[in-house]
């Protein structure tokens, strides 16, 4: 999101309103889209068959259905849209099924999409049905419209159980409680009308070249050493920067240009942590002294284990490791000091509140009309804005280096693994220079992989939710757990 140094007007609900012509607009020109702007240029669907017998129930009034997605892209929505919209129908002829001629499905979206996008992705995912949700607070406007079309819509309902996007094909973010949540509450409605069962569809995106693009990605590592300034790496001095390079299991096979590649991805990440624990240990008077005991294992099943290491000594991998705690545990209490907010909870959830508490800063609701405030007033509430959006940077920058994990090549060095990590670094690196992400560079043409898998009725959770408080607690854990190995199993091989 760029900066911004004015005071906003309150952030609004968008409300769905569901527009035929829009989609067909957008059916029309998805495949167009997807090929010219995201470089994707096939999608594959396993097990379609239960796609469309989960959509045919749902049309034939069976089921409620909630379509539960991996989100490791920005580009997921279309491919999406492309699958229900082109694929399904394909698949329901070919198998002899019967479905509308008009496929389709509401889905819960980020409020602050249209912020960093631009106000006419808000009226575009409004006409396509979307329901915008506020992630730092409990959006009760937006929940509320999600539960009554999920029981009442005249689609399925999609939703992403990670919340955002992680850029990594293989790694799955912690699932959030949000879509098990949102399953029992359609099902209390839908008990009390005497209705159908809810079933919640798991769909697993991966992402995966064509062509493996090496040259590419060895010119955005060129481009990302001129940044950190880093002077070229020769291939006599990889073992010296990465010592095991030779001995480790997964790196020893590696050709001796491909070791280079990946010293010259292990010094980038030392680098960049380095110049980021200098710059707040100078500008932010921060002292970094990692604690092994708080610092070493994830707070809660939900925590992401954060590894930005790219070494191979289990030793270093540790120390390297801490210290990547303790530099993001640092960024997050700059913002949290500014905003007088106590860190509680993992990383993911310091940052939503975070991000909320910039933004009721920014875009207040306590105003009134601004064209009625005075000068005065309006030029301090500029103020406290502009002052709000420089200390959501230090929030965003978390964000990126949270994604970024260095074990994630080390473990299987593959060319879709060198690319996304390469480009995580390559957003890290332009938001510290620029405030601002952009759109990164397109390494290559690539092909989507999507698995159907098993389908999952919430009744078999309903007799432990109606017990007590404490049960409906614990049933929304077990299938938020079970909806986290089912994305471990739909990413594998």
């Amino acid at each position: 999101m760029a900066h911004i140094d004015q005071v906003q007007p309150p952030l609004k609900f968008i409300p769905p309103e569901f527009n035929p012509w829009v989609l067909r607009s957008m059916k029309f020109l998805s495949p167009y889209w997807l090929e010219r702007q995201s470089a994707i240029k096939e999608i594959q669907v396993q097990h379609p068959e239960r796609l469309v017998e989960q959509f045919a129930q749902f049309y034939q009034g069976k089921t409620r259905l909630l379509i539960a997605f991996r989100h490791p892209s920005v580009d997921d929505p279309l491919v999406l849209l492309q699958l229900f919209s082109r694929l399904l129908p394909k698949f329901a002829q070919q198998q002899h099924v019967s479905l509308p001629k008009l496929i389709h499905c509401h889905f819960l979206y980020d409020r602050g999409i249209p912020l960093w996008a631009g106000p006419w992705i808000g009226w575009l995912f409004s006409q396509l049905g979307g329901v915008p949700i506020q992630r730092g607070k409990l959006d009760l406007v937006a929940l509320k419209t999600a539960r009554k079309l999920l029981v009442e819509g005249k689609f399925p309902f999609a939703a992403a159980p990670e919340g955002a996007t992680n850029g990594h094909s293989e790694i799955v973010s912690p699932i959030e409680p949000g879509v098990a949540q949102l399953g029992f509450w359609a099902m209390e409605d839908i008990e009390n009308l005497k209705q159908e069962d809810i079933i919640i569809l798991p769909l697993g995106l991966r992402y995966q070249y064509v062509t493996p693009p090496w040259a590419a990605i060895d010119q955005l590592l060129t481009e990302l050493e001129t940044n950190a300034g880093m002077a070229p790496l020769k291939l006599e001095s990889a073992s010296a920067v990465v010592p095991e390079i030779n001995t480790n299991q997964t790196l020893a096979h590696l050709k001796p240009h491909e070791k280079l590649r990946y010293a010259r991805l292990y010094r980038l990440g030392q680098n960049c942590v380095e110049i980021l624990e200098d710059y707040y240990a100078r500008f932010y008077q921060k002292t970094f002294k990692p604690n092994k005991a708080s610092l070493s294992e994830p707070e809660s099943p939900n925590e992401p284990n954060l590894k930005l290491t790219l070494s191979n000594s289990q030793d270093e991998n540790a120390l390297f490791r801490d210290r990547l705690q303790a530099l993001l545990d640092t960024v997050l209490n700059v913002a949290e000091e500014f905003f007088s907010i106590t860190p509680k909870g993992g990383v993911i959830d310091r940052c939503r509140r975070l991000e909320q508490a910039g933004w009721s800063r920014i875009y207040r609701d306590d105003l009134g009309e601004l064209q009625t405030l005075s000068p005065l007033e309006k030029g301090l509430a500029n103020r406290i804005a502009e002052e709000a959006s420089l200390r959501l940077w230090h929030m965003r920058l978390v964000e990126n280096v949270v994604a970024v994990t260095g074990q994630y090549v080390r473990q299987k060095p593959t060319v879709e693994r060198f690319a996304e990590t390469s480009l995580l670094m390559w957003e890290l690196m332009a938001r510290i220079k620029s405030g601002d992400s952009g759109q990164p560079p397109r390494l290559g043409v690539r092909q989507v992989t999507i698995k159907v898998g098993e389908p999952i009725p919430v009744s078999a959770y309903w007799t432990q939710y109606k017990q007590s408080r404490r049960e409906a607690k614990r049933a929304v854990e077990t299938l938020t757990a079970e909806l986290q190995q089912v994305f471990e199993n739909l990413i594998t091989d």
